[in-house]
Order: structure tokens, then C-alpha cells, then sequence
């Protein structure tokens, strides 16, 4: 199996887990507790139906849409993902850069594996910034002051990982960052030389961004869930974030937002976005899928600020559903990380080509000539 057979989902992660080593297949595969809404973020698009339109003269549909500023050929985009280095050694450079092959935005995380410079000099497509509020607070104010140098299009403020999410395919793999070899897992890494060689072949294993900060995570072997637990701030509340939108600003979002009312109050402290998610259900399981609640949100709030669903998207059907319910865009985050195990830059490119083609594909069964089509008309709930 290789790239050209890489069609669907499905097809990336088997391709993936075959190259990754099992720790870092899972950390990305992987969701919180009994991953019941890592599951659900994806089945909930399956309680709603799509209602096409025909005979519509759509001709060549219009899938571009305008986010955080700027517009996008399609309504879709990468989702801010750590450590992307573990995946591929070109990482964020490789996802940025397929990203804006494709014009749409590349979102880069807080413990990125690349430098906000770095990746701002390989790509000048449109690019999103995800900000964790650290304890200490001179690392916020650190990485607001250098996306803005480096001419980020737009910030998001991930407000759900106050505390760490009880991953626990992370306990039984003896996942690390970086990589730590042990008796568990050295059979998985062994037998599979390709990832190992790279690994130990290219730029070292570093979280580029706060590496000069402080060196938890980056310099000795750390859990994720460790470094989340020892510098992030537990106490983050709505001053805080209302200070890094003032800070900031440019177009920003809070990432993590379910409720109406939490949207309502993102309004209030300057907000420009929304991202509608749920960490991919990595964090609170048992919670609602951000699908479950975009119509809700977009009633109450839809047109004051600008939605994105993130999480569970797997096909260009959900995409159209989660517009037609109200959202602006959609971003994913597993799907690219699997496409870039797979293939480095030409499996995300590829991933995006597919993704592109059944949007367009689906719009014109739809009779939709533009995603402006796509509203509340277009979609039966089955409850």
C-alpha cells in the first residue's frame, strides 16, 4: 500500500500505522478515558441527512470562503497539532507548505516542532496561531509578540487543556516526548527502521517554540500529559483571555468553546471566532461532539462572530453538513496527522486534493453553486 491507494480516512491511518512506530500511532490515534467522544465526534454526522436540490445549473461550484480574515479556496483547514517532527521530519514546514498549495490555512501549535519563524519563511499562505496560556506568563506574551512580527493572519486561544486529558493508550505505549526507547515499546520502533533512521537522522526532537523558555518537554523525557500539568495554567479565565485578544489584536478565537453560552461571552471580550471543539476528544469524554453543537451555537451566535467546527471530520459530506448547520469552516486535525505519517508533505497534499474533490464533488449532487447555498434547507435531523 502507498499514497496513490490512499483514498479515504481509513486508508491514510493503515498506511500510517504501518510506518509509525505504536506509541506515536496511538498518541495520535488515541482519545481520553473509554473514547466515547473521540468515536461520537465522527458518528454524530451520521444523525443528520443531506437534502439535495437538482436540475440547479450549478456548473463549477464555489468553494471558497472567507476565515479569520482571510479567504480560502475551500472550507476546510489544518488544525493546530503538536510535535508534528514525530509524524515526519519536515513536520510543520511539510504541513504549512501543503497547506498553502491548496490556499488554505495552516494552523501551527504552541509546542510546535518548528519555530513560528521558521515556518513563517518556508510558507506565506494564511496561517493560524494556537496560544496555550502558560503560568508563566512572559512565554504568552513571548509567542503573541513573535506571531505578530512574523505576520500570523490569526490567533486561537485553546481554552480545554487546563488540565490533562487521562489518554490512556499514552500509559500502556510509554509514550514520551521525545521518544523514549524501553522494553515495551522497542519492538514497535524496531520494526520499523524507516521512522528510526529519519528520526535520528534529522533536526533533534525539540518543542522549537518554548525551547529557550524552559526546557520541560523538550530537553528530558516528558509525557504530554506532564508538560500540560506542570505549565499551564489551571486557573485561566476569561481576563486572561480577554488580555491575550487585546494583546493580539487581529482576528482571534477561542478553540473549545460547546456551549451557547460560552459563545455569547467570547463575543463579549473581542472575540472574532469561534472553534467549536472538543480536543478531538482528547480531554473531557463523555462530552458532546462539536457537531452536536453547531446548530445551537450558530442560532444564538451566528452572526456576530465566525464558527468553525473542529473535530471528526472525515469526509467532504461533513463538511457540507456542518456548513449547512451554520458553520463558516471546518478544521481537522487526525486526518492530516495521519496523511503526513504516511507520506510527509505529498500525503497531506494528497489528503487535501481528496477532501477538495468530494467538497466539489458533493456540492454539485447537493445543486449548490457556492457554500452560501448550503443552509439549515439542506439537512434533516433524525431525531
Amino acid at each position: 500500500m502507498n499514497l496513490k491507494d490512499c483514498y479515504n480516512f481509513d486508508d491514510f491511518r493503515k498506511l500510517a500505522k504501518k510506518k509509525l512506530p505504536a506509541p506515536i500511532f496511538h498518541y495520535i490515534d488515541g482519545g481520553a478515558d473509554d473514547e466515547i467522544t473521540l468515536n461520537r465526534n465522527t458518528n454524530s454526522f451520521n444523525d443528520c441527512d443531506l437534502v439535495p436540490n437538482i436540475l440547479n445549473s450549478v456548473g463549477e461550484p464555489d468553494l471558497s470562503t472567507t476565515v479569520f480574515g482571510r479567504k480560502i479556496d475551500m472550507p476546510l483547514f489544518l488544525s493546530p497539532t503538536a510535535m508534528q517532527s514525530l509524524y515526519d521530519p519536515e513536520g510543520d514546514k511539510a504541513s504549512a507548505r501543503a497547506a498553502e498549495k491548496f490556499n488554505t490555512i495552516y494552523s501551527m501549535s504552541t509546542m510546535a516542532s518548528f519555530s513560528i519563524e521558521e515556518v513563517a519563511n518556508v510558507s506565506s499562505g494564511p496561517k493560524l496561531f494556537q496560544l496555550y496560556i502558560h503560568k508563566d506568563k512572559s512565554i504568552t506574551d513571548d509567542l503573541i509578540d513573535r506571531c505578530s512580527r512574523a505576520n500570523f493572519d490569526a490567533m486561537c486561544i485553546t481554552v480545554d487543556t487546563l488540565v490533562a486529558g487521562n489518554r490512556e493508550r499514552d500509559h500502556r505505549t510509554g509514550f514520551t516526548t521525545p521518544p523514549k526507547f524501553t522494553l515495551d515499546s522497542l519492538l514497535s520502533f524496531a520494526m520499523r527502521p524507516g521512522w528510526v533512521f529519519k528520526y535520528f537522522t534529522n533536526k533533534k526532537f525539540e518543542l522549537a517554540n518554548i525551547k529557550n523558555k524552559t526546557d520541560k518537554g523538550t530537553n528530558i523525557a516528558k509525557s504530554v500529559m506532564d508538560y500540560i500539568n506542570e505549565q499551564y495554567d489551571p486557573a485561566m479565565n476569561w481576563k486572561d483571555a480577554e488580555y491575550c485578544i487585546k494583546k493580539w489584536n487581529k482576528p482571534m478565537a477561542l478553540k473549545g468553546v460547546m456551549s451557547v453560552e460560552d459563545a455569547k461571552r467570547a463575543i463579549d471580550i473581542g472575540c472574532t471566532a469561534i472553534m467549536i471543539s472538543n480536543h478531538g476528544g482528547r480531554q473531557l469524554d463523555g462530552s458532546r461532539s462539536p457537531f452536536d453543537q453547531v446548530k445551537a451555537i450558530s442560532d444564538a451566535v451566528g452572526d456576530k462572530l465566525e464558527i468553525i467546527l473542529d473535530g471528526g471530520v472525515r469526509r467532504g459530506t461533513h463538511v457540507l453538513k456542518a456548513l449547512a448547520a451554520g458553520a463558516t469552516a471546518c478544521s481537522f486535525g487526525k486526518a492530516f496527522l495521519f496523511s503526513l505519517g504516511a507520506g510527509g508533505q505529498q500525503g497531506v497534499e494528497r489528503l487535501l486534493e481528496n477532501m477538495q474533490k468530494e467538497i466539489r464533488r458533493n456540492m454539485i449532487l447537493m445543486g449548490c453553486k457556492s457554500v452560501k447555498d448550503l443552509d439549515e434547507s439542506k439537512i434533516i435531523y433524525r431525531n
